[in-house]
């Protein structure tokens, strides 16, 4: 099995946050598109890509997206993770037996998904994928009516793409 495409239908997720607030797919979806991003903290490739989407979350907010993370690990280590890799967007917790990543098709994290707010997922990706990624920063500022927000930096080794 691999990560659902895009084109496919996003299945209705319902998990807790790092917080134990309860979080529904279908309920932000109702408020505007949602970017899935599935984690796991000893994965050198999330480690490096989800400080990325950090920076996206800061350039954002979630004024027409929400960007949330979706952890594969337990409450104490996600917050490790999270202090760690300067992580403040919020945070799911994906329940023993990974019902929202297995329902999602994960076989590598991370894995990112578009959902527009139809459920359709626009974008799927999986690793760290340099295009993927400007896409969803342009998909942002489409939604948000601005210019896409200038992520990496002047001088800043990015990698077009890395394996997860």
């Amino acid at each position: 099995m691999t990560a659902l495409a895009s084109g496919s239908k996003a299945p209705d997720i319902e998990l807790k946050t790092l917080e134990g607030r309860p979080f529904s797919l279908s309920d932000a979806l109702s408020r505007g598109p949602v970017v899935l991003a599935f984690f796991k903290v000893s994965c050198p490739t999330c480690q490096y890509a989800l400080p990325f989407f950090e920076r996206l979350y800061k350039a954002y907010g979630h004024k027409a997206v929400k960007l949330v993370g979706v952890s594969q690990n337990d409450a104490r280590e996600t917050a490790e993770f999270n202090r760690q890799f300067g992580i403040t967007l919020p945070v799911l917790l994906d329940s023993k037996g990974y019902p929202a990543s297995n329902a999602y098709g994960l076989t590598n994290v991370p894995s990112i998904f578009w959902v527009a707010e139809d459920g359709e997922i626009g974008v799927s990706s999986v690793g760290w994928v340099k295009t993927d990624f400007n896409q969803i920063n342009r998909k942002m500022a489409e939604a948000d009516k601005i210019d896409p927000a200038v992520v990496f930096q002047a001088g800043e080794d990015v990698r077009d793409f890395r394996a997860g």
